[in-house]
């Protein structure tokens, strides 16, 4: 009987996730963004379908670069010579076919004018394991261009591990732009991923450049994992076009100099980001926030930790979605400490402010809001279960089929005056509810899936 009824249950769950999208001009067909949403599993979210192909290098021969033989300074000086004999000895390497090439202990000092805003660090080439021996280092030299990438990606099937790179940021020389005299120079990549397929980042530290510890850019199938990316001035990891893109088990922190000061940032307009998997991850002291999806589809923020971090200000929040995105959020541990511009808010969905639309149903699913609750207006559909929001509030307006199981809301000592406003506060929102409690008490929720609910004290300016 158990089993007949959970069969029975799922059903329902199918029945009413088909009826959510039925009425959307826009709504995609089954599988569309490589995800199967009628496949939920045990938990109710749509089961991860997608896998992330990484680099098999097959050719086992190794080559350590001898900086002797390539007169190549390794105490971080010259970077012109060091950069050219660095790059010469990379390229001999590829040329005999050497499928390993291991960069040896040292500092190692790249830059050389690319064009008027580009500086050139190092080209890696395809079908490449790039080994940093420990102690090896690639640092860029201090610079004035818009954009660099301390190490390029040449090609596809390509692997970088195990060392440390240094961007100028505590030196780089802001010059203002010709066209426009703007002086952001938010364009410093420590790894610029661009256009590339099969790309393993693992065991690496990269901080201190004027960007993005990495670039993903139009690129497939590209894993960072047990990385340490830190104290860069635009975000840890940028994604402009990426599909099937795996972010786990890295440190993401100190990201913080020029906007939007993310730990990641999903981005691409006019581009596809979809099948993104950001799990196991430790996020702290970023300055716009962790997670950003402006475009993603099919995004899935697991397991993660969030800290605000003592001394440090969010200026969005922890976790940021955009109108017509794709995220499954669910088991995240978030903690705020001051709140950010938009209050307390471990997870704010952003609105274009048009039509209610939603490309498919946002699921937030058992996550630990920390001094943080969870905010969604002026769009549809999101399956909100089993989460906790400590010393917060859940919102919704302007809302359709919200839908709010099991969910425990706290007061806060700090806004003990807002209690019955602000623990479940909704203003135009249809859906169904049930199971929610705040504090001890079970929280009755007059959701309807037909006619809108308003709290009063709402329409009472409260």
């Amino acid at each position: 009987m158990k089993k007949l009824t959970y069969y029975y249950l799922l059903i329902f769950v199918f029945i009413l996730n088909i009826s959510c999208y039925n009425d959307n001009d826009d709504a995609n067909t089954n599988g569309e963004y490589g995800a199967d949403i009628e496949n939920l599993d045990a938990n109710g979210l749509p089961e991860l379908v997608f896998n992330v192909d990484t680099p098999l290098i097959t050719n086992s021969n190794a080559y350590t670069i001898d900086v002797i033989e390539w007169d190549i300074p390794n105490n971080s000086t010259d970077a012109i010579k060091t950069t050219a004999n660095l790059q010469a000895a990379i390229d001999y390497a590829h040329d005999e076919g050497y499928g390993k090439v291991i960069l040896p202990e040292g500092t190692f000092l790249v830059g050389e004018e690319g064009n008027d805003i580009y500086q050139a660090g190092i080209d890696i080439y395809e079908n490449t394991e790039f080994v940093f021996s420990e102690g090896a280092i690639l640092k860029m030299d201090t610079n004035d261009k818009w954009n660099y990438c301390v190490l390029r990606l040449n090609g596809d099937n390509i692997i970088v591990r195990d060392g440390t790179i240094i961007g100028d940021k505590d030196t780089h020389v802001f010059t203002p732009r010709e066209n426009d005299g703007k002086t952001a120079h938010d364009e410093g990549h420590g790894i610029c991923v661009w256009s590339n397929n099969n790309v393993l980042v693992t065991n690496m530290e990269i901080y201190s450049v004027t960007g993005d510890g990495s670039l993903v850019l139009d690129s497939n199938d590209v894993t960072f994992t047990n990385n340490d990316i830190y104290g860069n001035r635009r975000q840890g990891i940028s994604i402009v076009g990426g599909v099937r893109i795996k972010i786990t088990d890295n440190e993401i922190h100190h990201i913080s100099g020029t906007a939007p000061q993310f730990g990641i940032d999903i981005e691409g307009p006019g581009r596809i980001d979809e099948d993104i998997l950001i799990q196991n991850n430790y996020f702290h002291h970023n300055s716009g926030g962790d997670i950003v999806n402006a475009s993603g589809e099919n995004v899935y923020i697991l397991d993660n930790v969030m800290e605000q971090g003592d001394n440090s200000t969010y200026l969005d929040g922890p976790i940021v979605s955009w109108h017509k995105t794709h995220n499954i959020i669910a088991r995240n541990t978030i903690t705020m400490v001051t709140g950010s511009a938009n209050g307390r808010l471990g997870y704010i969905q952003y609105s274009n402010g048009g039509d209610k639309g939603h490309n498919r149903a946002t699921y937030v699913h058992e996550n630990v809001c920390n001094s943080c609750g969870m905010y969604m207006y002026k769009s549809s559909d999101a399956d909100v279960r089993r989460n906790q929001f400590l010393g917060y509030f859940l919102a919704f307006g302007d809302f359709e089929n919200a839908i709010l199981i099991d969910n425990l809301v706290t007061y806060s000592e700090e806004h003990t005056n807002l209690r019955y406003c602000w623990s479940y506060r909704f203003n135009n929102v249809t859906g169904t509810a049930s199971g929610n409690y705040l504090g001890d008490d079970l929280e009755e929720i007059p959701l309807s899936e037909t006619e809108p609910h308003t709290l009063q004290c709402v329409l009472d300016g409260w």
